[in-house]
């Protein structure tokens, strides 16, 4: 690989009109996009909440103006979580020229984005017309930081610079301000390059599962037990480490980032609602990784949908429970020990108020048998890319769950347990996205490097140059907004906005990242032979499962409609 810098001479000092303190003009930007997110705010009640009260309906009649609102929250909340890391790297002593250049190049991008137009998706272009809110758009603009971010933040010398750096093996910092956190990543990210990267290609096109071996090695690094209490043979470390752990596990394979999250789903549902027996039944060995869970919740025809969930469970004489119905999407079901499964225990009911959750124990499937278990059987579902998990649909028909196997031992609580799991398995899949985009990033970069066209390598021609600075800046956005989902999930605030924002923006970048750097490989990107063409499938997945952009976008201008004031990380 090449060493050489696009840029000869990289300018050393920060392209702005004065001297003016990037941290200082970043705030005074951020505080100007706030005031723009409130005039959303106060233009998109008047449509949906007339009366005060935000109306369902005029939601869905105003749906373009809603989600758009939650990007502009997304993008402001985003620009908000880079500054304050700007700030204590600046504080710490340890802000690099990497960092001050992502700053600029993130924040004149973004601005811009809020001004003329920011994309929802590839074809949904969301402009201040479309807020009623172009006179506020015009008042942004004119905020003197702002105008200094859009001249000279996302500028030519600047992408160049950054990508520069990349190519020296100086880039952007990734501490986190704490030594145990940043010992965890070095050591997942020795594990996951030794051990599963060099071979993540080969299993994905052989269509093979994550190796029982390597499931082993990540118990054995206490991979399943992240989040669970240290009393239930946990290590209790929290969320934040829980995305470090999966960040650099899904930049190896997608499929090995995503086995944490079925832990992370019942371990959390269990330990906050199941009754002390569940918990000690369950949790150790969920923690050491010699349970693995699935989740079964979703539905053919319902979806986000889980209030219209239709698979009932009917209550035995003997206190247990039999389950009736079908599932679908369900991954990693055939090699699991162990499911959550939400059932309408209320059959006259038609609301999520009927709806418990079952702990329900299965014996492990092979490929030729999947679902060995008596009332239970199904199929895989044949995707494009996350084959490391496989996907099934379930049927249930008189399958069998023992007394005991109520969560809580509560009827009719099973959607508002799953509820409280939602952030955490965002923040998750928002880790798992930042995880793709920095594998993504990595490889369009080594092929430009190695890629030579015209006598040169073709990272010398600036819109592969830019490409590449512009995937660099926005995986660390997408990674600073889910550690600050993280942060505030450990702090014990809730962070259910935050949460579905750090997952919107994060698998959108993934997805753009992927795509462009498939798109640098050129010919070769689509050929299956180059990795790339494995992590464009696998990130085209982020985008919709745990919920897609467009549930994450009604979620959040649902709860920021019902503010007086939106988040600030």
């Amino acid at each position: 690989m090449s060493a050489r810098p696009v840029l000869p001479e990289p300018a050393g000092v920060f392209v702005f009109a004065g001297d003016r303190d990037l941290v200082a003009l970043a705030n005074q930007a951020v505080t100007a996009a706030e005031r723009y997110v409130e005039a959303a705010r106060a233009s998109v009640r008047a449509m949906v909440a007339p009366e005060g009260r935000v109306d369902p309906a005029a939601v869905d009649r105003h749906q373009r103006a809603a989600h758009g609102f939650a990007w502009v929250a997304t993008t402001v909340a985003t620009l908000n979580a880079v500054a304050v890391w700007a700030a204590r790297l600046r504080n710490d002593g340890t802000l690099r020229r990497g960092d001050e250049l992502v700053v600029a190049i993130g924040f004149g991008e973004y601005l811009g984005q809020l001004l003329g137009g920011l994309p929802m998706s590839q074809n949904e272009i969301l402009r201040p017309s479309d807020l009623g809110t172009v006179r506020a758009a015009q008042a942004l603009a004119a905020d003197p930081a702002v105008q200094a971010f859009l001249e000279h933040g996302n500028v030519p010398a600047h992408r160049a610079e950054l990508v520069a750096l990349a190519v020296a093996g100086d880039p952007v910092s990734e501490g986190l301000g704490d030594a145990d956190l940043d010992m965890i990543r070095l050591e997942m990210r020795r594990f996951a390059e030794e051990r599963i990267l060099p071979q993540a290609h080969g299993w994905h096109l052989r269509d093979e599962l994550v190796p029982d071996e390597i499931v082993a090695e990540m118990a054995g690094l206490g991979v399943f037990g992240i989040c669970i209490d240290p009393a239930f043979g946990g290590l209790g470390l929290g969320k934040l480490a829980m995305c470090v752990v999966t960040e650099e596990l899904s930049r190896a394979w997608i499929a090995a980032g995503s086995l944490g999250t079925r832990s992370e789903i019942a371990g959390e549902l269990i330990a906050a609602a199941g009754t002390e027996e569940q918990k000690r039944r369950w949790l150790p060995g969920i923690a050491s990784g010699g349970i693995l869970p699935t989740a079964v919740f979703t539905e053919p025809d319902t979806g986000s949908d889980l209030a219209s969930l239709k698979t009932r469970a009917v209550r035995t004489d003997d206190g247990g429970w039999t389950v009736h119905g079908s599932k679908t999407w369900i991954t990693h079901a055939a090699r699991s020990d162990l499911m959550t499964v939400l059932v309408r225990t209320d059959p006259a009911s038609r609301s999520h108020d009927g709806l418990s959750m079952l702990i329900a124990e299965k014996p492990r499937g092979t490929r030729e048998r999947p679902f060995p278990a008596q009332g239970m059987s199904g199929g895989e579902i044949e995707v494009l890319g996350y084959r490391g998990m496989r996907e099934y649909v379930i049927a249930f028909d008189g399958f069998a769950v023992p007394a005991g196997g109520l969560l809580g031992e509560v009827e009719g609580q099973g959607f508002r347990q799953l509820m409280r799991t939602f952030e955490g398995a965002r923040i998750q899949t928002a880790a798992r996205a930042v995880g793709v985009a920095r594998r993504a990033f990595e490889l369009g970069l080594d092929y430009a490097l190695e890629r030579r066209q015209f006598a040169q390598p073709i990272v010398a021609f600036p819109r592969v140059s830019d490409k590449l600075a512009m995937m660099l800046a926005e995986t660390v956005m997408g990674r600073e907004m889910t550690y600050f989902a993280a942060r505030q999930k450990d702090r014990g605030t809730r962070c259910d906005i935050e949460a579905g924002m750090a997952k919107l923006l994060a698998a959108r970048v993934a997805w753009s990242n992927a795509d462009t750097a498939l798109q640098i490989h050129g010919g070769n990107g689509y050929a299956l032979e180059y990795e790339i063409s494995r992590v464009l499938c696998d990130a085209r997945i982020l985008n919709i499962f745990e919920g897609a952009a467009e549930i994450q976008a009604q979620v959040i201008a649902r709860g920021l409609l019902q503010q007086q004031a939106a988040p600030r990380p």
